[in-house]
């Protein structure tokens, strides 16, 4: 176990809460809100275009990342690490991380800053690479790591698939190495199967295809959806990668205290729970507040379970997100 402690968390969701009811007025769209509340969970959502506010990715980076720096006690000037983990940057290049430490540092510092970038998938990524970064860097005292989701800005009007699902979102956590060794990183899983790239994605703006004029009467700009998705893939792939990540490092599924899964789907994570033969109670979900906020929203459900009292320090938790490409990453902490 890396002796690595989650030192805070932050979270910043922009504007007021939009119900599912307002969403179709706002949107001018119709969908079937029973199955967004009863099947999917989701109830309401962040949406900043909506709400009038001028903020993109890096700007919910920003103030998530102030409001973990302010529970931790610490300066922008003490981190020596910035991790932005999203697949809806701020630019192509460069990074988000390098405008948010501009934002919070203020200038030159000797300070790593870097994307990552793997779908859905991106913050237990950036977790794990935080994680070793930090306990094999004595340079290196703390560590800010955000996943940050902004995909409602891709979406096209009109799209009554997109919206009543995708939300805009950020979370932080602060890490620093554990004095004590009471808190700590376990260990990972990641799964990638690269064959599905062309099934959800936001293909226009990179080399392969810039966006031009032709681009755009063709409407192959913003998030895309080729082909239908299978529709058991979470409920077959998180049994098993939670199978084998805790027989990797010696780990009974009742030794876990607390399961956050990607918050896409409450009917797919209550199955997944009854399939690994765990308690409903110990699933995270937050999906009724947020909606779906892709690589933000593991760490916004930890964090509202380290700030309602359901998550304490000692705790195992286990955290698994999957998206589009396909990747999977899990992560197993004690907090």
């Amino acid at each position: 176990m890396l002796p690595i402690k989650i030192v805070s968390t932050g979270l910043y969701a922009p504007g007021e809460p939009i119900s599912n009811e307002e969403l179709k007025k706002l949107a001018g769209i119709e969908f079937d809100e029973e199955k967004i509340e009863g099947k999917i969970g989701i109830k309401h959502r962040h949406i900043a275009h909506f709400r009038g506010l001028e903020e993109t990715t890096a700007d919910f980076v920003t103030h998530a990342a102030e409001n973990a720096l302010k529970n931790a006690g610490l300066s922008a000037d003490e981190l020596g690490l910035i991790i932005v983990a999203t697949d809806t940057p701020e630019y192509v290049t460069p990074a988000t991380a390098i405008i948010v430490q501009g934002r919070l540092q203020k200038g030159e510092n000797w300070c790593m800053s870097f994307d990552v970038s793997a779908s859905c998938a991106s913050f237990t990524m950036a977790f794990d690479t935080a994680a070793r970064i930090l306990a094999t860097n004595p340079k290196i005292n703390y560590a800010l790591i955000t996943g940050v989701y902004n995909m409602p800005a891709f979406i096209r009007p009109g799209d009554k698939f997109s919206y009543p699902i995708f939300a805009d979102g950020a979370a932080s956590f602060i890490l620093t190495k554990d004095e004590n060794g009471s808190s700590g990183y376990i260990g990972n899983q990641m799964l990638t199967d690269g064959t599905q790239f062309d099934y959800i994605g936001i293909y226009a703006g990179g080399s392969k295809m810039p966006v031009t004029n032709e681009i755009l009467q063709e409407e192959k700009n913003g998030l895309l959806s080729l082909k239908p998705l299978p529709g058991d893939r979470n409920v077959r792939l998180w049994p098993m990668v939670v199978e084998k990540l805790l027989k990797e490092y010696n780990t009974n599924a009742d030794e876990i205290d607390h399961y956050i899964f990607t918050q896409i789907n409450r009917s797919v994570i209550l199955k997944v729970m009854a399939e690994i033969n765990q308690p409903e109670e110990k699933a995270m979900m937050v999906m009724d507040r947020y909606g779906y906020t892709g690589s933000a929203c593991v760490p916004m459900a930890f964090h509202e379970g380290v700030k309602s009292g359901k998550i304490k320090r000692g705790d195992k938790v286990l955290f698994m997100a999957s998206g589009a490409g396909l990747s999977v990453g899990s992560n197993l902490v004690v907090y």
